[in-house]
């Protein structure tokens, strides 16, 4: 454990939100489409980085770990999300994809 040896780490989940982004740049229709529709429903880049800036600075998530955020607050995880065996198919999996 590192808090016996002293390291002040925290480690956290969280959702950043739907984001504008320009991943659709090369396609210019859907992209013209969903920056359009996209400004009414998405985030800003300044938006979607808050919750990360809020967990890694804010006095109020100083010592807190092990929590799922979400528009700089906390959260309670889905079903799905605390399902321990879900959990460990998952994590099977990707070991799985990362030894081929």
């Amino acid at each position: 454990d590192l808090r016996e040896e002293g390291v002040n780490i925290t480690a956290n989940s969280l959702h950043p939100g739907s984001i504008i982004t320009n991943l659709l740049r090369h396609h210019s229709i859907i992209d013209v489409m969903s920056r359009t529709l996209g400004r009414l429903v998405l985030k800003n880049v300044q938006q979607g980085a808050a919750t990360q800036c809020y967990v890694a600075l804010h006095p109020g998530a100083k010592g807190v770990s092990g929590k799922y955020w979400s528009d700089s607050n906390l959260y309670e995880p889905s079903a799905k999300a605390k399902d321990a065996e879900l959990g460990k198919k998952l994590w099977d999996y990707t070991l799985d994809l990362v030894a081929a």
